[in-house]
């Protein structure tokens, strides 16, 4: 039986060895580079001391920031610009012409 793919990751100055499918072991690196960054902010304010307690909250930080993510509406798609229907009219309207010209010939 073959081992599993593992990818070593490392969180405050500490390695973890995660086993991880080869093709989201990218996503895998910048996850865990994400939560390093979150967790040393924690860390370096001086409010939360404990490796447990700095997990924690940033475990709750980034659920938080999740949460308010799948709740915001999608963007809204603005109607193209007067000027832009224009010009796409006359890039059609050339086409058109250029197309006619062809036949004609």
């Amino acid at each position: 039986m073959s081992q599993p793919h593992t990818v070593t990751v490392r969180i405050l100055d500490k390695d973890y060895q995660v086993a991880c499918p080869a093709e989201q072991e990218a996503e895998l690196l910048v996850s865990a580079k994400y939560l390093d960054k979150q967790m040393r902010g924690i860390r370096d304010s001086g409010k939360v001391i404990g490796l447990e307690r700095i997990a924690v909250m940033a475990a709750l930080n980034i659920s938080h920031e999740l949460l308010r993510a799948s709740e915001e509406p999608p963007p809204v798609e603005l109607p193209p610009s007067v000027e832009s229907v224009h010009r796409l009219n006359r890039k059609l309207d050339d086409a058109l012409y250029q197309l006619r010209q062809l036949e004609i010939s």
